[in-house]
């Protein structure tokens, strides 16, 4: 059918993908937000305005001098697929989306960034065949941490709603929150993956949930006290993505009991970690996105948009 853009202008990422449907190939360029040195994250206001001075060296590094028709233009243009989920940052890549979309007279979509996390993860994956059937996805990131169950959308391509999550801290705040603790800047996941991977202690923990939700809170309470009581920083990091392990593993199996032994995917940020891959990959199974694109990328909106294309020529 053609080429298909994708932007997604996240709190903490500037993305944008082009996909070609003729070959079924995507190139994406993306580029983090600056966080100040012993901050934990951005203010909106900050966020949008490194999404307008990045986005320009973005879009450019994706396209080069070429000057391209698109076929069809994808913007994420909220958070999630629910009532009132709103971001302003998502603002700043829908203004590029419509003056692109408007000159190459291609037909504009809006998405979900959580949408884009589980369309990019499939298509990773080589798993495209589940948007014609229902599954259970896993979002884990430094704003989500839910179970959703998915099912097949004519119009938006999937119909996504939630069926688990956190009732405090998300599980990439904890990893955030942890490793400043530790003196990793921010964000922290790559860094302390390599700190725990130099830990050889297994810390077994057993996860209460409430239903099939999580509390995270309580992970970065005892991390505190450890440090407090003289462990290792590689101790520490190692028993904060144990403990994620363990949750991400009770809330896998609490959604087993009750939706059955359906397709599982699990996408976002948090899930590009080695620990938590190789561990729910060895007890449970599933489909996980690459770690390249598990975190904040515009692949999966390229690809939505093709979709939804593809869609209304039926």
């Amino acid at each position: 059918m053609g080429l298909f853009l994708g932007i997604d202008t996240s709190n903490y990422t500037t993305s944008t993908a082009l996909y070609d449907s003729s070959n079924d190939t995507v190139i994406h360029s993306r580029k983090l937000l600056p966080v100040r040195e012993g901050e934990l994250g951005l203010r909106q206001s900050d966020a949008v305005f490194a999404h307008v001075k990045q986005l320009p060296e973005v879009i450019n590094s994706l396209l080069g001098d070429k000057q391209y028709k698109f076929d069809g233009v994808g913007y994420s243009a909220r958070p999630r697929d629910v009532e009132g989920s709103y971001m302003p940052c998502f603002l700043v890549g829908e203004m590029l989306a419509k003056v692109l979309a408007n000159q190459s007279s291609a037909p504009l979509y809006d998405f979900s960034h959580q949408a884009g996390h589980i369309a990019a993860a499939l298509y990773s994956a080589n798993r495209l065949d589940l948007l014609k059937r229902e599954f259970v996805a896993f979002h884990f990131s430094g704003g989500t941490t839910e179970g959703l169950w998915v099912k097949p959308d004519r119009d938006c391509v999937m119909q996504i709603k939630q069926v688990s999550g956190t009732l405090d801290l998300n599980a990439g705040q904890v990893v955030d929150r942890v490793g400043g603790m530790l003196g990793i800047p921010f964000p922290a996941g790559k860094e302390l993956e390599k700190l725990a991977l130099t830990c050889n202690t297994d810390y077994h923990v057993r996860v209460k949930l409430k239903g099939m939700d999580c509390c995270l809170s309580g992970v970065e309470n005892q991390c505190r006290d450890m440090l407090a009581k003289g462990s290792q920083k590689n101790e520490v990091a190692k028993f904060c993505l144990d403990t994620i392990c363990a949750t991400v593993q009770a809330m896998s199996e609490a959604i087993m009991l009750e939706c059955g032994d359906i397709p599982r995917v699990y996408a976002g940020g948090v899930t590009s970690n080695s620990l938590v891959r190789n561990h729910i990959s060895q007890w449970l199974g599933g489909v996980f996105a690459t770690p390249e694109l598990s975190s904040d990328n515009a692949v999966g909106v390229a690809l939505l948009a093709y979709l939804r294309a593809q869609r209304s020529r039926l």
